[in-house]
């Protein structure tokens, strides 16, 4: 009964409950972070190495010098990251991100580059990079990033973080215009023949019904096509369902 109370402890005080094989966090314990390199120059690869090979929680798996080369290796070795730079030649990383999460879904990657173009961001998180950083960071702050990544954190350099939040800040002051725009009004006649276009009527049985001619019928529906700027009556009655426009029952 010891151990609901806490461990058990030895005469020298040390642990001596024995592990669970069945725990998985006691199986993962020691076990050193898997990192492939990907860069298109030997030498900062090489530099990359050396430095990680002083993290005793970080092992450099393998290497790659282009995109094409790293969906291979990742394909092969499995790592928990992929250290990867963005322009490369043959195939570069933000198109190998893409490739790679399909070969190795359980990989994390981490865009390691020069460029601080924010295009070259957007695409590498659209295509699945979990980290972003600059080149110009410290050699201790890669190994942290590596750390912190593969604990499913998302790390980006501070300067393209600003740019990120800049862009997210444009896109929602877009969107929130979008909805200041009322929707089209459209007359009591318009949402009579809207609504009986919706029930799978056509032209001469809305006319019939509504006691109009079909002339009229056509010309309301252009009218309401023209009004919501679009192109088929199916388009028309999807668009007036989603803004509730109007309601079928």
């Amino acid at each position: 009964m010891a151990d609901t109370f806490g461990p058990v402890r030895g005469d020298d005080g040390a642990d001596c409950r024995a592990a669970d094989p069945a725990d998985p966090a006691a199986d993962a314990a020691g076990e050193p972070i898997r990192v492939l390199v990907v860069d298109d120059h030997a030498l900062f690869r090489r530099g990359l190495e050396i430095v990680l090979a002083q993290e005793e929680d970080i092992q450099v798996v393998g290497e790659a010098g282009d995109g094409a080369e790293a969906v291979d290796k990742a394909a092969d070795l499995l790592p928990d990251i992929v250290l990867m730079d963005v322009r490369m030649p043959r195939r570069g990383g933000i198109e190998a991100c893409t490739s790679i999460k399909e070969v190795a879904p359980s990989a994390k990657i981490i865009m390691l580059t020069i460029s601080d173009e924010e295009a070259d961001l957007y695409d590498a998180i659209k295509a699945g990079a979990t980290g972003y950083l600059l080149k110009e960071i410290s050699t201790d702050e890669v190994a942290t990033a590596i750390r912190a990544v593969a604990d499913g954190q998302s790390q980006i350099s501070p300067s393209m973080a600003s740019k990120l939040l800049t862009e997210f800040k444009s896109m929602i002051q877009r969107t929130d215009e979008r909805r200041l725009v009322p929707a089209p009004r459209l007359t009591d006649r318009e949402l009579e023949v809207l609504k009986l276009v919706a029930t799978g009527m056509n032209n001469r049985d809305i006319a019939k019904q509504l006691f109009i001619s079909e002339n009229t019928v056509k010309n309301h529906v252009r009218n309401i096509l023209e009004k919501l700027q679009l192109h088929s009556r199916m388009e028309a009655v999807v668009y007036a369902m989603r803004e509730k426009i109007l309601e079928i029952r």
